[in-house]
């Protein structure tokens, strides 16, 4: 058990069952009154952010995480399977628990975070852009960079993107697999 003495930015913590991130927090001690903690909290499973505050001293379940590498095999009935790199251990995780799950293509390897005692899934993360090559989307033209047009393009994930008029098919294109946007041409 921690105390909020011992609250730093990025520590776990378990509340009512919940596990949140600490966002960042702040120490405060007003001229009148006991000290207290405001803190900014972000939820591991949804994504939602809350503020909570907490007198200062009092114990907070602190929660062991942590960021392995694991390397995507293949998707069958069960999920989307993994290997760990280092143990050869294989998991199976649920498509919603992996973010950008429609950029990931066989061989890559994501962030698992894991709870450390139950080894349970908390959530994967794939890395922050994608290169993958267009398989189909209408010819462009030459001369159509000129204006900031995009169209739908399917990428070898089977995803669509939208792209500017002058990627044709076969070309590769680097994605920002958190929106699943463009982000440039890959020579």
């Amino acid at each position: 058990m921690a105390t909020t003495a011992d609250i730093k930015n990025g520590m776990c913590l378990d509340i009512d069952g919940q596990y949140f991130f600490i966002v960042e927090f702040l120490h405060v001690k007003p001229g009148k009154g006991p000290a207290f903690v405001r803190t900014k909290l972000k939820n591991v499973m949804n994504g939602r952010v809350i503020d909570k505050t907490f007198n200062a001293g009092i114990r907070i379940e602190e929660v062991r995480i942590e960021r392995r590498p694991y390397q995507y095999l293949y998707k069958d009935d069960m999920g989307y399977n993994f290997m760990n790199a280092e143990t050869y251990e294989q998991i199976s995780i649920d498509k919603n628990l992996i973010n950008g799950v429609d950029f990931m293509k066989e061989g890559d390897t994501i962030e698992v975070v894991l709870h450390a005692q139950s080894e349970t899934v908390l959530y994967a993360d794939l890395p922050t852009h994608a290169i993958l090559e267009v398989t189909y989307t209408e010819p462009g033209l030459k001369g159509d960079t000129a204006t900031n047009t995009l169209k739908p393009a399917t990428v070898e994930t089977g995803a669509t993107v939208r792209v500017p008029l002058f990627i044709n098919a076969g070309e590769k294109v680097k994605i920002d697999t958190r929106d699943g946007s463009y982000v440039e041409r890959v020579k």
